[in-house]
């Protein structure tokens, strides 16, 4: 049987309400704890929507501490080359609020973040975040307005951080990926050395 939950207090019989401690644990502002956090993390999921409520969420990356603390209520993340689809920037023209999570290898918890991002094209700040010598593309700057860490019951329960558990090759490589469903009338030579050693000379 299907059933579809259609309103908050059906919600809330099947999942219950949260303690008060779990309410409270919002700020505002950046605690000494969160900006800990974010020297620590390499990586960052940002969600974004465009005016009609259709989402994204695009992963970004860089050396520990990527994401700069400009003061209190404002964090800027760096945008790297990569693929110049520019999805989640091109919702954020339309939609300025975005959700960010921040994670650390190895922790189960996570930093979330929840505000308004403003695209720039540079920042009094953008010489702080060269890496390899190259300046951000664009830089994502965002006013936060919420700020929690998240439980880690999630990553325990996937076993992410277990290397143990992990299998790369239970699915097929992205060179077969790619050739597939985005470049047939490639060779499956030529884009595996596209995608292999190489494949991180073009990072910056």
């Amino acid at each position: 049987m299907r059933t579809e939950i259609t309103t908050e207090a059906a919600l809330r019989d099947l999942l219950g309400t949260p303690l008060q401690r779990v309410l409270d644990k919002d700020r505002p502002a950046l605690t000494p704890e969160h900006r800990d956090w974010l020297a620590a993390s390499p990586l960052c999921l940002v969600a974004t929507s465009d005016a009609e409520g259709r989402l994204d969420v695009s992963p970004k990356g860089d050396p520990a501490g990527f994401a700069l603390v400009v003061d209190d209520t404002t964090i800027a993340i760096p945008e790297r080359p990569g693929n110049r689809r520019a999805d989640g920037f091109v919702n954020i023209l339309q939609n300025p609020h975005v959700g960010l999570i921040f994670l650390v290898p190895g922790r189960g918890d996570t930093l979330r973040v929840n505000g308004r991002a403003t695209i720039l094209a540079d920042a009094p700040y953008a010489d702080r975040m060269e890496v390899a010598g190259h300046r951000p593309a664009v830089i994502l700057e965002v006013a936060v307005e919420q700020v929690f860490f998240h439980c880690a019951k999630a990553f325990l329960r996937s076993s992410l951080w277990k290397p143990e558990t992990w299998r790369p090759d239970a699915v097929m490589s992205r060179a077969q990926i790619a050739k597939n469903l985005e470049r047939p009338d490639d060779s499956i030579e030529e884009l595996e050395a596209y995608y292999g050693e190489q494949y991180a000379d073009g990072l910056y």
